[in-house]
């Protein structure tokens, strides 16, 4: 697409007293790339995010969104975002709302479009005071989309949704990442990002890490991923000495990451294990995301 790119970040700093929560970020975005922002808690994601908006000002560098200054009226009326803390009125209902946030807009979605979106037909005329959590998180993706924006802030979008919350949501993104439009997205869900984005940035401490596409960083972590379903206890020598760098459980799952497959199946089965189900694949975001950050 013609024009400046999304978003341009150049030697950021952001500093909050003796707290330095970006250190020399360098990010272009342009328009139409799907971007996911992964990283710890404390990693600068947030504070990116904030700086885009024009929320907050660098420390030092510069940010521009669209061409324009983050806090201007011409790149605000272009955006949209979704924040974690949206202190919205309770005494005002999911359809006033949306009708005032459409009224900040030059071009604004059909009202009934934007409840639709959101899942929000049935709640539309309660007050947002009586809402659940996960139904005031569908009124902030409303009001995110209300202005039909061109490009679209999403800071964990989905944390407190149901399962058909988040269904509805991850559709709507597809739709919207396929109609040419701009999302930067903050995520801990990393099938999140596998699904939407097609390029990732690794912040921690404030600093980029990594910047590529999923295939690109999970190549990064040499070996496979091997589930196994277990049909019993694992004794508490049953993984001793075999060639892993990697071990989780989740419930009757074991998850090792290895080099060599054929020899730790082979000593596992050696050992006896009661192993009911087997799959092997190459690594996913999740082992490649602790590689590079050295954290969970």
């Amino acid at each position: 697409m013609s024009g400046p790119p999304a978003v341009e970040l150049r030697a950021v700093r952001k500093r909050y007293g003796r707290v330095e929560a970006l250190r020399g970020v360098d990010l272009t975005i342009q328009r139409g790339e799907v971007v996911a922002l992964l990283g710890p808690n404390g990693a600068g994601k947030t504070t990116s995010i904030g700086l885009m908006l024009g929320l907050a000002r660098p420390t030092s560098g510069t940010a521009r969104v669209l061409g324009q200054d983050p806090a201007s009226l011409a790149a605000r009326s272009r955006s949209g975002a979704m924040l974690q803390d949206t202190g919205l009125p309770d005494q005002l209902t999911p359809a006033e709302l949306v009708r005032l946030f459409r009224s900040y807009y030059p071009t604004p979605l059909p009202a009934e479009r934007v409840l639709e979106a959101a899942g929000l037909q049935a709640s539309a005329r309660k007050r947002y005071g009586d809402l659940s959590g996960g139904q005031r998180q569908r009124v902030a993706f409303a009001l995110a989309i209300c202005g039909d924006p061109d490009l679209l802030f999403l800071d964990e979008p989905t944390v407190g949704l149901d399962v058909e919350g988040r269904r509805l949501f991850l559709a709507w993104m597809a739709d919207w990442a396929r109609s040419g439009r701009t999302i930067v997205l903050t995520t801990h869900h990393l099938e999140e990002a596998d699904q939407l984005a097609r390029r990732i940035v690794v912040l921690d401490r404030g600093a980029v890490l990594a910047d590529e596409s999923p295939d690109a960083l999970r190549a990064r972590v040499p070996g496979k991923r091997v589930r196994l379903r277990l049909e019993g206890p694992l004794a508490p020598d049953a993984l001793a000495d075999l060639p892993v760098s990697g071990v989780r459980c989740e419930a009757d799952d074991l998850h090792l990451l290895t080099a060599d497959p054929a020899a730790v199946l082979r000593a596992l089965f050696a050992r006896r294990v009661a192993i009911g189900d087997v799959e092997v694949a190459g690594a996913d975001l999740e082992e490649a995301f602790v590689q590079i950050t050295g954290r969970s």
